[in-house]
């Protein structure tokens, strides 16, 4: 019976890491010695008890990818995460065994436990130098031009349609789920409202509570509610109101403003 390799899961998007451990459950090839959102505990359960492999998103507040691996003495062999093909190259020069791009397929992700049980049993290791590769990489992450998409898709079938993001008013969070919101209708995408308020333009997109975020071009007006919070009506057919949450509402009126968002307690 072959050993089935021993991985840890690292995401700062709860949905993507549980359709990761979904995922692998169905291999079958896979043991989940532990998963988090949090960089710094996947940094300290690492160093603890390192496993074969970890599966590692790219872009994690405070800490990214590859500045958690820099921290690490001795790395375990990786495979990222990610929703962002540009950082494939980046992703094998600190020998990443495979990249996965959100979200995550069983085929694509079958074809990575493949490479790096290849990788193991021919002995392939991390190179000696990976801390200063990780080093470099992390400061060239940080200094990238972002890329911001301009569509995003929806599956419906086996089909999937792709949404123009000009066209989106607001993305909601619904019972474990996100939807588009697109000339009146919801569409249903892989993406959380955490991933999509990295992965948007910043100048268009907002976030105005934990489970939305606006498409700032699609506001109308503004109006106060009782206790703080704000009163969103946006420029669609149907008059959508939204509420900006209390502890969000001060951020949000500094970027109307167009002032430095205020730090957050």
């Amino acid at each position: 019976m072959t050993t089935r390799l021993r991985a840890y899961l690292v995401d700062d998007e709860p949905l993507a890491l549980e359709r990761l451990h979904r995922l692998l459950d169905l291999t079958g090839r896979v043991e989940v010695t532990g998963a988090t959102t949090d960089p710094e505990e996947a940094a300290a359960a690492l160093t603890a008890a390192p496993p074969d492999l970890c599966f590692l998103d790219i872009q994690m507040p405070r800490l990214n990818g590859f500045e958690l691996l820099g921290r690490l003495a001795r790395p375990p062999q990786v495979v990222f995460t990610t929703a962002y093909d540009r950082y494939a190259l980046q992703a094998f020069g600190v020998s990443a065994a495979d990249y996965l791009l959100k979200p995550i397929e069983l085929g694509p992700l079958n074809n990575a436990l493949t490479k790096v049980e290849r990788l193991r049993a021919a002995g392939a290791l991390a190179p000696v130098d990976i801390q200063a590769l990780v080093r470099q990489l992390a400061e060239a992450l940080r200094a990238a031009k972002p890329e911001y998409p301009s569509r995003i898709g929806s599956r419906l079938g086996e089909r999937i349609l792709f949404l123009d993001l000009a066209r989106v008013t607001h993305f909601q969070a619904e019972d474990r789920l996100t939807f588009a919101v697109s000339d009146g209708k919801a569409y249903c995408v892989d993406h959380g409202i955490g991933l999509l308020e990295g992965m948007l333009d910043p100048k268009s997109w907002i976030r105005i509570h934990r489970g939305s975020l606006v498409n700032v071009q699609w506001i109308r007006d503004v109006a106060p509610l009782p206790g703080g919070s704000l009163c969103l009506r946006l420029k669609d057919t149907a008059n959508t109101e939204l509420t900006v949450a209390r502890d969000r509402a001060r951020e949000f009126k500094a970027r109307m403003a167009g002032l430095p968002a205020p730090r957050r307690a």
